[in-house]
């Protein structure tokens, strides 16, 4: 019978141990992604047809991340609100204009053209970014 209860015990150490380590490389995944999504400014972005995934450009800590995101014409780009305050996206030239942007909140443009369409928050104008269109 003692022999029964080491195997019992030494099954689920075996079991936590690859579950350790599946969730840590999941976990190293997720980082390397998010760091070339944040680090991969002026990279050209495609809404990928497995995930359905628009482009985004996150709000956080007062800053656009990434601070220059280059498209192709057709794509929508998503922005989300990740910071405590609430913030807005509006073209410098009157191209597309968020309302106000709480915590939580979305606004999504979708761009038809090629081009440059720099942007700022209203409430902190300090807060720019730029989406470059390329055909």
């Amino acid at each position: 019978m003692q022999r029964l209860g080491m195997k019992q015990v030494a099954r689920p150490g075996w079991s936590i141990a690859v579950s350790i380590a599946i969730v840590s490389a999941i976990l190293l995944a997720s980082t390397a992604l998010q760091a070339q999504h944040v680090n991969g400014s002026g990279k050209l972005v495609q809404a990928s047809a497995a995930t359905d995934a628009a482009p985004q450009v996150i709000i956080d800590n007062y800053a656009f991340s990434p601070v220059t995101l280059t498209v192709k014409v057709g794509t929508t780009v998503t922005w989300i609100n990740h910071d405590d305050d609430a913030h807005t996206v509006d073209s410098t030239e009157g191209k597309f204009k968020s309302g106000t942007l709480n915590t939580g909140d979305k606004y999504e443009f979708r761009f038809t053209q090629a081009g440059e369409y720099p942007f700022y928050c209203r409430f902190h104008p300090k807060m720019t970014g730029k989406i470059v269109v390329q055909p």
